[in-house]
């Protein structure tokens, strides 16, 4: 059994263990007060990655429909465009958790990033020239982004003239 004692560092000069006890700490100084304040705020910001975003939107399911038809005596397309991204199917490429949360976070950057709301009109378009069968010369999006579970909907309601 050990008797509890630390061993002593051995003085220098005479190479034996000191037997003096240590000196206790000193009295703790106050801690210092800030006497002057940050021009700028730092923020962090989160966002999709481009990679990402050609990832998810590259696998997404696409459903569309439409009819083209004259209104008003114009040549015009209406329909829509389905996108279902899956992130269950997508769990062993993409380092996140691939859950509810996650595909909430998704629907809100989606939401909010420029490059991917034009990435998903030009989805839209590309569908609507093979449904309508040609190329239009206008065409107007309304897009409608929502998560539920593991899963994130993009609905694109078309409208082009010919």
């Amino acid at each position: 059994m050990t008797d509890g004692t630390r061993a002593r560092t051995p003085n220098p000069e005479t190479g034996q263990a000191s037997s003096l006890p240590e000196p206790a700490p000193g009295p703790r100084r106050p801690m210092a007060r800030a006497t002057r304040i940050a021009l700028f705020e730092r923020e962090v910001r989160e966002r999709l990655s481009r990679a990402a975003l050609e990832l998810v939107l590259g696998r997404a399911e696409i459903i569309s429909e439409g009819q083209r038809g004259i209104r008003g005596g114009r040549d015009a397309y209406f329909g829509s465009t389905m996108l279902t991204i899956d992130l269950g199917s997508l769990e062993l490429l993409l380092r996140d958790a691939c859950d509810a949360g996650t595909a909430r976070r998704l629907a809100d950057l989606l939401e909010a990033d420029a490059d991917a709301r034009a990435h998903i009109e030009g989805l839209a378009a590309s569908e609507t020239v093979r449904v309508a069968g040609a190329k239009p010369q206008n065409v107007s999006t309304h897009v409608a982004i929502r998560s539920q579970a593991a899963k994130v909907f993009i609905d694109i309601d078309v409208e082009a003239t010919f």
